[in-house]
């Protein structure tokens, strides 16, 4: 079992995905049509089978990936030593977050 996880890692770092995805220019994501148009058609879908649920998945995923770009992410850790009073509210929000997304899945009927 050991030997398959470090397989799945080794492979996973060999994609550099958290790289390609720190270099993802944002403006020019949406800017570009090919991205865009299919993005404001799932939005305008969602909204037409009134699927305000997972209209809020798309939402909070795209908050989350907005706030993890911010300077005050960046600046999380210097010179290799964590900041502990920036992770607390980081820590906070994202319980908040997680807490919102289990009411939504378990929570509620619809």
């Amino acid at each position: 079992m050991g030997d398959f996880l470090n397989g799945i890692l080794v492979w996973f770092e060999s994609t550099h995905l958290l790289q390609q995805i720190k270099d993802v220019d944002y403006v020019g994501l949406f800017t570009n049509p090919w991205f865009l148009v299919p993005f404001v058609a799932m939005v305008l879908y969602l909204l037409y089978k009134q699927a305000f649920r997972d209209l809020i998945f798309v939402a909070l995923f795209v908050a989350v990936w907005w706030v993890s770009g911010l300077d005050y992410m960046q600046t999380m850790v210097v010179d290799g030593e964590l900041q502990v009073n920036k992770v607390l509210p980081v820590l906070f929000g994202a319980a908040a977050v997680l807490g919102f997304v289990i009411y939504l899945l378990f929570g509620r009927s619809d």
